[in-house]
């Protein structure tokens, strides 16, 4: 049986959260433009600033745990030794379903390093497997190329993705878009999903959601913008906010769609990074979100985020040193979601 003959869906990043799931940054070739080092301190920060609301649970490669306390600390923050290949448990991890009851489950999606990105994700291909037995979760794995950070839901049946990443050949050739479709309804418990078209330029993950759009409440969504008609982003950003005003949830519900301008384009050895304020961490009552070291826009997505999320404390760190990696504040975690013992 499916996850939805079962009746597990996955519920929204609102709802309270029994941990986050984060791994140790390991893999030289993925922080080569600011070495392993900055990168580590950058997760020990945001691990830090996640702990202060829910407890983090970190996954580290045999030999780092050393490095690993030291810049982390033991303030809510445990430590699971593991080999692995990379540190982006948003696309490594499980995906945590519930049922009514509140039982827990996990999806064990196929990890292909995005699209064959990096050569060897063996051990990343094991990581939600591994999770979801530490969890004690009910597991369900499933027959396709999936990443976390490629899909957005809200609780209630409605999924957000883009075609770029879940249409691309190299992830699931062999499907339809329709096989996907039901794929993503039977493992996510969804009945409708809102297809965006691109992401942003240069992202290797081919076009990640959590980059671009995410929903913030039941039938409000945040989307990534930019005003500068030079921006390489600017029509495809455009393209995705169009749609999202465009269209309703699967409660019928006309989408009310809020908008956070793109940082200004920044860059690391010749390349742009993909930077976004919409990759952010929703922990209980807490949120955790990225600033770049541009005053004012930083300034101005922070100020957003307090009129957006009125009844949670916003703490903004500088992320720069995460999104050299490839990914944001999302991407490096994952949360469980709250089970009835």
């Amino acid at each position: 049986m499916t996850p939805k003959q079962s009746g597990f869906f996955m519920p929204a990043e609102w709802y309270p959260h029994e941990r986050c799931w984060m791994a140790w940054p390991c893999h030289l070739e993925t922080w080569s433009k600011v070495g392993l080092q900055r990168a580590q301190i950058a997760y020990a920060r945001v691990a830090q600033a996640i702990a202060q609301y829910e407890p983090v649970t970190l996954l580290v490669n045999p030999g780092d745990e050393e490095s690993a306390k030291n810049l982390c600390g033991n303030n809510n923050i445990t430590l699971l030794s593991l080999p692995i290949n990379d540190s982006w448990t948003r696309d490594t991890g499980p995906t945590f379903l519930l049922d009514q009851a509140q039982h827990l489950a996990g999806v064990d999606w196929i990890h292909n390093a995005w699209g064959g990105n990096y050569q060897d994700c063996t051990l990343d291909n094991q990581i939600a497997s591994v999770v979801i037995k530490q969890t004690h979760a009910l597991s369900f794995r499933a027959p396709l190329v999936m990443e976390g950070g490629s899909f957005h839901v809200d609780g209630e049946g409605t999924i957000l993705t883009s075609r770029e990443c879940l249409l691309n050949e190299n992830r699931n050739p062999q499907l339809s878009q329709q096989q996907i479709e039901n794929y993503l309804y039977d493992f996510l418990g969804g009945q409708k999903i809102i297809w965006l078209n691109k992401g942003l330029l240069g992202d290797e993950t081919d076009g990640h959601i959590d980059e671009i759009a995410c929903f913030i409440a039941p039938g409000k969504v945040l989307c990534l913008i930019t005003h500068d008609k030079e921006d390489p982003n600017y029509e495809n950003l455009h393209e995705n906010l169009e749609i999202l005003k465009s269209t309703t949830d699967a409660k019928g519900r006309k989408l009310e769609v809020y908008t956070v301008e793109q940082p200004p384009a920044t860059y690391l050895n010749g390349e742009r990074l993909t930077l976004s304020y919409i990759n952010f961490y929703l922990a209980n009552k807490g949120i955790v979100m990225p600033e770049f070291g541009y005053e004012k826009q930083d300034k101005a997505a922070y100020q957003l985020f307090t009129q957006l999320f009125p009844n949670y404390e916003i703490t903004q760190i500088n992320a720069l040193d995460v999104f050299a990696g490839g990914g944001g504040i999302h991407c490096i975690t994952q949360q469980q979601p709250k089970t009835i013992p």
